[in-house]
């Protein structure tokens, strides 16, 4: 039975974050659960924009977090992630899911550019590489290389990035999960039970934990 008011979650994340991609189970367990129950959209946000610098892929720290943190999660959800040689920008990954969303392929773009990122290793700040991954979901690549090269979807990742500042949110993966005018923000790579909780809540199902 399909609900009067579908449950939204609306996903800030960054494609070079891996913590975001380690959120992808949860949301494809949830939404194979509740089917056209459940609506999840896909909204931009760069983590280190221009001109802040990038991570430097043979930094200590990185290394740290991925084999305390990083590693143990991919075990536990059933993915394989690889620390990826290169730590570029991610803007035009972002605008190329934005294409992706206009031909109705955002879903398996988002997914695809992570694996290409964090499985593959690939730079996803390099447009002949991201035409490759969105040949891959069925998109027309000189359609997309003019967007990228053009710009045409700037302005729309700059737009969600404003939106989720003014909501308060300062990291990803950011989930705001709403059904009717009760929303909730959930940030960071939740397990699947905590994001079930926060959806009875939003439903009404459940009353939130004072």
């Amino acid at each position: 039975m399909i609900r009067e008011n579908p449950i939204q979650i609306v996903v800030w994340s960054d494609y070079v974050c891996p913590f975001c991609y380690l959120e992808r189970p949860v949301l494809e367990r949830i939404q194979k659960e509740l089917g056209d129950n459940v609506q999840i959209d896909w909204r931009s946000f760069e983590l280190r924009p221009e001109p802040e610098p990038t991570l430097d892929p043979n930094a200590e720290y990185l290394h740290r977090v991925w084999n305390q943190s990083v590693y143990p999660m991919a075990q536990d959800r059933g993915l394989t992630l690889k620390l990826p040689p290169v730590q570029p920008r991610s803007r035009k990954a972002h605008e190329a899911a934005e294409f992706a969303r206009d031909g109705g392929r955002i879903d398996a773009m988002n997914k695809a550019l992570f694996k290409a990122f964090f499985e593959q290793g690939r730079d996803l700040a390099d447009i002949e590489i991201l035409l490759d991954i969105g040949r891959s979901v069925g998109l027309d690549p000189e359609d997309l290389r003019e967007a990228l090269v053009s710009g045409r979807y700037t302005q729309r990742v700059l737009d969600d990035e404003h939106l989720a500042r003014q909501i308060g949110i300062s990291g990803v993966p950011a989930l705001v999960i709403s059904a009717g005018h009760q929303a909730y923000l959930v940030s960071g790579a939740q397990p699947y039970e905590t994001v079930k909780d926060v959806i009875a809540s939003a439903t009404g199902e459940k009353k939130p934990a004072t």
